[in-house]
């Protein structure tokens, strides 16, 4: 249990995130904005820890309900990027790896003040749409002083 801790707090002080960046996060791999931008935010790639980005991407043909097969040189390349800048501890499922932001224990924790009837709320339509509340996620601004939940 000892060797555990020693050997995990390295990765632990690693994985969390300074106060200048905690509330901003941006996609900086040109590739993986388009392709992932192209039907939805595109995620920064903290919100996930490596292990989850990378089952995310060996299952791209069934990404979600949807075909979002790239070609080999576009997926390494997001992938490589995803996981480079992937989420620390904070961010890591202990077990099977987490696909859904949505239901990581960070998410849950900080949305916990969101009631059901906003999530249902036609204009936001599902916790994995950033953009109807966070009116900054595009450029990676995920600050609660840019909230505002549709009426």
């Amino acid at each position: 249990a000892v060797l555990l801790a020693e050997v995990m707090m390295p990765v632990a002080m690693a994985g969390e995130d300074d106060e200048a960046s905690k509330y901003v996060s941006t996609v900086t791999n040109e590739k993986g904005k388009s392709e992932c931008g192209a039907c939805h935010v595109a995620y920064p790639p903290r919100l996930l820890p490596a292990e989850s980005w990378r089952a995310l991407m060996s299952g791209l043909d069934k990404h979600f309900g949807s075909d979002a097969s790239l070609d080999v040189a576009s997926a390494r390349e997001i992938g490589n990027f995803l996981e480079r800048n992937a989420g620390g501890v904070k961010f890591a499922s202990w077990g099977k790896p987490q696909l859904r932001i949505t239901e990581t224990r960070w998410f849950r924790h900080e949305h916990d003040e969101v009631s059901q009837r906003d999530w249902d709320n036609p204009k936001v339509k599902s916790p994995a749409n950033c953009t109807a509340c966070h009116t900054r996620a595009e450029s990676g601004n995920y600050s609660e002083h840019n909230v505002r939940i549709p009426d």
